[in-house]
């Protein structure tokens, strides 16, 4: 009977949790996005300022508090916490996948807020104009290659914006991508080199493709990389995709690039930040390069 109960509880609270992130990211999920055709996307539109900010006053903040809790909040509605102004945190620039912001967003970002971290992640998909350029149903990417310019300018914005906060430590700056996300981070070449970011981390990407853009780690030997992927990974099962990231890989000493390939269910996982053994990684490695 006690272990029944236990197993209650347990299932319990994990359904609470389930609820807790699925409720809460519902205004941003890929669901209640309505895209614009292809046709009708055109480039001035990517670097419209109006498209811009909307990427970033939707953004999503996490920031940690002495006594271990979190704040969760939007930019747009920081202006309600003022216990926080006078830290100076390490800083996350989180990039989300291709369907946007998720329940996978929430415990990222969360997990690294409980480890010290401030986290913003804008919202690319908060655009009035945005193309679909993903199925998540199928695992059909490469729906609209214009996408990837669309990111990288996100990301520079949210980077430079990030940089002008009172509590955003500016010599710790880290770009994190998940997918989508995770080829803007290893494609990312700032215009403005105040946007420079100190290290960066891959998750779900083999910096292969069949578009060359698309290819490599675009990334200074002053940069390091950490990059992630499961072999068997099931977004990138053609030839033209499969890989890793280590192929490209700067001569950065603390550089790094990890693929599973042990035959366990996360060598054929996507996202990979679940496994506890992962996370202690990728933690060991800012951690590593903070200034």
């Amino acid at each position: 009977m006690r272990n029944f109960i236990i197993f209650l509880v347990f299932l319990f609270s994990n359904v609470l949790a389930s609820d807790y992130y699925n409720n809460f990211y519902s205004d941003f999920h890929n669901s209640s996005k309505t895209f614009i055709s292809n046709a009708d996307m055109h480039e001035k539109d990517f670097l419209d300022p109006e498209e811009i900010k909307l990427t970033w006053t939707n953004a999503l903040v996490r920031i940690p508090k002495n006594d271990g809790s979190i704040i969760r909040t939007s930019v747009k509605e920081l202006n309600k916490y003022d216990d926080f102004s006078k830290s100076n945190f390490k800083t996350i620039i989180y990039l989300h996948g291709c369907s946007g912001h998720w329940s996978g967003t929430a415990k990222r970002i969360d997990f690294f807020a409980k480890n010290g971290y401030a986290v913003i992640a804008p919202a690319s998909m908060a655009r009035k104009k945005y193309a679909q350029s993903c199925d998540t149903a199928i695992n059909k990417g490469g729906m609209y290659r214009k996408v990837l310019k669309i990111r990288q300018i996100d990301a520079e914005n949210a980077v430079l914006m990030a940089k002008k906060l009172s509590w955003v430590d500016k010599n710790n700056i880290f770009l994190f991508g998940l997918s989508e996300g995770g080829i803007t981070v290893a494609t990312y070449n700032p215009q403005n080199l105040k946007a420079k970011v100190n290290a960066r981390v891959i998750e779900g990407w083999t910096c292969n493709a069949g578009w060359p853009e698309y290819i490599g780690v675009n990334t200074p030997d002053n940069e390091p990389v950490l990059s992630m992927v499961a072999k068997n990974d099931p977004w990138f099962q053609l030839d033209i995709l499969r890989g890793h990231c280590g192929q490209f890989i700067n001569d950065n000493p603390y550089s790094k690039s990890i693929v599973i390939d042990d035959g366990s269910q996360l060598s054929k996982s996507h996202g990979l930040m679940h496994d506890m053994k992962i996370k202690r990684t990728v933690l060991d490695f800012l951690k590593k390069i903070n200034k």
